[in-house]
């Protein structure tokens, strides 16, 4: 047999093994690389704009809310914070956090949305802080305030429904003759706790697109 014909034969034989040995793994690595950009994306979009709960309205303070998130330390909250807003305002009127109360004492003082995040994110920061990073904790305490982190610390030291339901019940009795609260939720009423958002942790989860919660 001449030569030619072994050698055509050889590399023939060399190139189906190495098609029969590689093809797998290109397939292997290209099914890799594939999920993990699908996972990963450009490396910038956070799980907050993939979350289809929040309104346009909210998405559209993403960046202040960052903003001012690192300001304070807590950029890793945007998430959390967003969800604040998103049960707050759904991102509508001149103050999407609600912040006014923690800054001035009363409604309506703030005019302008970004101030309003800049305090509503401060605000937050400062009760995540008094609550040891208990972010239950601190979301209840931006809705009934501070002092409910003295209250919880007084009785166990971790938020649970139930101290929130006594709080708000205790707040509401001492609180009731001034006509300034009403219950929001029906089923606060069987309480008489009346006083803020008995159920408000959960409201703002359910806007939270972020790891599991007892993980941050």
């Amino acid at each position: 047999m001449p030569k030619y014909k072994l050698k055509t034969k050889f590399k023939k034989a060399v190139s189906e093994a190495f098609v029969k040995i590689m093809l797998p793994i290109i397939l292997v690595i290209g099914g890799i690389y594939l999920l993990t950009s699908s996972n990963l994306g450009d490396g910038i979009t956070s799980s907050t704009t993939e979350s289809q709960d929040l309104s346009e309205e909210v998405l559209q303070y993403e960046d202040e809310v960052r903003k001012y998130a690192k300001q304070e330390g807590i950029e890793e909250h945007v998430d959390v914070l967003m969800a604040l807003m998103m049960q707050e305002s759904g991102g509508r009127g001149d103050d999407p956090m609600q912040a006014s109360e923690s800054l001035c004492g009363s409604v309506g003082c703030i005019e302008d949305p970004e101030k309003s995040i800049e305090q509503g994110v401060s605000y937050f920061a400062n009760v995540l802080d008094r609550a040891d990073q208990d972010i239950k904790l601190a979301l209840q305490s931006y809705n009934f305030g501070a002092g409910f982190i003295d209250f919880v610390r007084n009785n166990g030291g971790e938020y649970t429904q139930e101290l929130a339901i006594e709080f708000s019940a205790k707040k509401y009795e001492e609180l009731e003759h001034t006509g300034k609260y009403d219950c929001i939720r029906e089923e606060a009423e069987q309480y008489d706790a009346c006083y803020g958002d008995i159920y408000y942790v959960n409201a703002v989860l359910d806007h939270y697109n972020g790891e599991e919660i007892q993980d941050l």
